[in-house]
């Protein structure tokens, strides 16, 4: 039988779940707060992926301000139908994706929740004294780039909704996991390129802005419009998906440029690198697209269709 919190205590499972590690506790930040019922759903969330999600939340926060991690905090709320095993299991996904990214100090602490399981994560990150400096100030022209996909995790979050109520009815059919899995797994366990910042400092890229996109890529593109006090012109034809993307939507009755613009979850990287960096970002780091520019600040934030017409970009 399974050790429960409760037998356990604090004390502990804190010793427990330190134990091997090299991690020492670190100092607490400003933090996300992620919410059973609300952010996740235990019934298909995988605890492990969960506590890998948690942290690349707050980590992508740091790449987009140019940052390396430090220093990760962690509180976990724990409601009683959790047992210690699966407390280990939440944070073997935090110790990972924390190894994975470079944290020096780690925080945990652990809580009672009445209300199911709650996950208050923070991190906080060093930025190169040359970086800070030299970074230009952002311009009309500069480039929008984004990188992965954008759409596939808020369409992957709808596909296990959808296999949830298949489940309840006893009509579960597993193919369509595998077949959209691309699009599940951007939702269930979403990754980031730990070497992001190490890269742009040797090529000497630095960004005029970044963002981390977490609630759609117009929520994102109106927040860098915002701190620019300029533009932005967005392509809708340059916006990449995954390949069967569309062929989803259709199943699901979604557009895929609307997931992709006001879906969320996409956890990616936006950065506007300036314009006389073009050839070099280009050639140095394929893996992000170009989906747009800067602009003046009277052209406003737009999605520019294959048509050529200019749509207001709206976050909802």
């Amino acid at each position: 039988m399974a050790e429960s919190f409760a037998d356990l205590g604090k004390k502990e499972s804190l010793r427990r779940l330190y134990e091997g590690t090299s991690f020492s506790q670190g100092i607490p930040a400003a933090h996300k707060v992620l919410l059973e019922g609300v952010d996740f759903n235990l019934v298909y969330f995988p605890l492990k992926h969960l506590g890998y999600k948690a942290v690349i939340a707050v980590t992508g926060e740091l790449y987009a301000q140019l940052r390396h991690p430090r220093e990760l905090s962690v509180v976990l709320g724990v409601s009683s139908k959790l047992d210690y095993p699966q407390i280990e299991e939440l944070w073997g996904g935090i110790a990972a994706a924390a190894k994975e990214h470079g944290y020096k100090d780690v925080h945990l602490d652990l809580q009672p929740s009445q209300n199911g399981l709650a996950i208050s994560v923070a991190a906080s990150g060093e930025r190169n004294k040359l970086t800070e400096v030299r970074r230009p100030k952002a311009q009309s022209k500069d480039l929008l780039c984004i990188s992965g996909r954008l759409g596939a995790a808020y369409l992957g979050m709808r596909v296990m909704e959808r296999e949830l109520e298949r489940f309840d009815k006893g009509e579960s059919d597993r193919k369509e996991l595998e077949k959209y899995k691309m699009q599940v797994a951007a939702y269930l366990k979403p990754e980031l390129d730990a070497g992001i910042v190490s890269k742009l400092e040797d090529a000497a890229i630095i960004p005029s802005e970044g963002c981390f996109i977490t609630h759609g890529l117009a929520d994102a593109v109106n927040r860098i419009a915002e701190r620019t006090g300029l533009g932005a012109k967005v392509y809708a034809e340059r916006i990449p998906f995954e390949g069967n993307s569309f062929e989803l939507g259709r199943k699901l009755d979604l557009d895929p440029v609307s997931a992709a613009m006001n879906g969320g979850e996409d956890f990616q990287l936006l950065f506007t690198v300036p314009i006389l960096e073009a050839e070099k970002f280009r050639r140095d780091f394929q893996t992000f697209d170009i989906i747009g520019h800067l602009a003046q600040e009277d052209a406003g934030t737009v999605l520019v269709t294959p048509e050529g017409v200019e749509l207001k970009i709206s976050a909802i």
